[in-house]
């Protein structure tokens, strides 16, 4: 843990996960949830995800193995959506990475991996749509 106060860990961890899911997953809110605030807000978003080590774009390929290695394709997809939005992977690359985590996952997660992957990327077409 750190030596900064909780209000500076609550700040850290609030702007971290508005960096990571941006406007694909809408900040909590306040006073909701203590525990997740505790835990994700706190720890791992203003202690893990804001190390200088790894990249953003990199922690977000590890969060996408760990999370289609769970079954957690609903994480998955918005994972894939963000890295979509935030330039950091490109169509290509989400099928690219569908193939790869279904190489090392199994089949029986295909159809789930290509569904969220396609969903995004068809999520990410609509959202440049609009904004032309």
């Amino acid at each position: 843990m750190s030596d900064r106060s909780h209000d500076e860990r609550r700040a850290a961890g609030l702007a971290m996960f508005a960096e990571v899911y941006g406007d694909v997953v809408p900040e909590p809110p306040s006073g909701a949830a203590p525990a997740f605030e505790m835990l994700i807000l706190d720890q791992q978003f203003a202690e893990v995800w804001t190390r200088r080590a790894l990249s953003v774009p990199l922690r977000r390929l590890l969060t996408m193995g760990v999370v289609a290695a769970t079954g957690h394709y609903d994480t998955l997809e918005l994972q894939f959506r963000r890295s979509l939005q935030a330039g950091e992977l490109t169509v290509e690359q989400i099928r690219e990475v569908a193939i790869h985590l279904i190489s090392y996952v199994g089949t029986p997660a295909s159809g789930a991996i290509l569904r969220v992957s396609e969903a995004a990327i068809g999520w990410h077409a609509e959202v440049e749509a609009d904004a032309s």
